[in-house]
């Protein structure tokens, strides 16, 4: 299933996951010129610089270097591409789900929650192969807890998806719940099915995506707890003593 857009509109314009995508495609420019002016082992090069090298995080983690290079690669390694089918299809997913997740949160908590979901699905993919010494890139973990998010807060949701049948295809509308729960379900038969032979098999870090997505779904959670409460005239518990308007 592929989804194409969602009936589910949105109260005000999404200027954050509008800038996201922007910068990805900034940053798949700059990987172009890259590539043209140094061919391919210029391109290596680049994603061993910029993009998230669990070998270099790991050390990093151990020695308590919280704050060089290999830890901004957890961050500039969400605005890189592996080809344009892995930045289109990212950025459509992007565009469906995280617009309703930044209208839900609001533009800044937004931001700094795609950001965290993109460390912690980075940190999952650390966490299974330490030791690998290829980069990851690509927004696919910060765009799954935007998935995890988007299955909590609007599971009913309908999604007009691409549906095919063997040779066939029909588009259908297919409840948030059901399209991305088979998402999320792919995304643990395939990591699993790969912890044998390697993590990252075909090319994809699929426990990156696991990590981001039930972070999206733990954040979901917490504003519909949240929201529960604030609809039962309770206000939120605080320890500081002081009160938001």
């Amino acid at each position: 299933m592929i989804p194409l857009r969602d009936k589910n509109p949105t109260r005000r314009t999404p200027i954050v996951t509008i800038g996201l995508i922007v910068a990805c495609f900034v940053a798949f420019a700059i990987e172009l010129s890259v590539t043209a002016s140094g061919g391919d082992r210029a391109l290596v090069r680049f994603f061993e610089q910029w993009g998230a090298v669990p070998a270099e995080i790991s050390r990093a983690l151990d020695s308590g270097d919280y704050a060089g290079p290999a830890i901004l690669g957890m961050f500039t390694s969400m605005f890189l591409h592996g080809g344009w089918l892995h930045l289109l299809g990212n950025m459509l997913f992007l565009w469906i789900f995280g617009n309703n997740v930044e209208d839900r949160l609001g533009r800044v908590p937004f931001l700094l929650f795609y950001l965290i979901g993109g460390i912690a699905a980075a940190l999952t993919q650390v966490l299974i192969d330490p030791a690998s010494e290829v980069p990851l890139v690509g927004a696919s973990g910060a765009i799954a807890a935007a998935l995890g998010a988007y299955i909590v807060l609007y599971p009913s949701a309908r999604i007009l998806s691409l549906v095919f049948l063997g040779f066939f295809y029909q588009l259908l509308e297919v409840p948030a719940i059901i399209l991305l729960g088979f998402w999320f379900v792919l995304q643990l038969i395939s990591g699993f099915g790969a912890l044998g032979g390697g993590t990252a098999e075909g090319g994809v870090a699929f426990f990156a995506h696991i990590g981001g997505f039930v972070v999206g779904v733990a954040v979901g959670l917490l504003i519909r707890l949240i929201g529960a409460g604030m609809a039962r005239g309770r206000p939120w518990p605080r320890s500081d003593g002081i009160i938001e308007s």
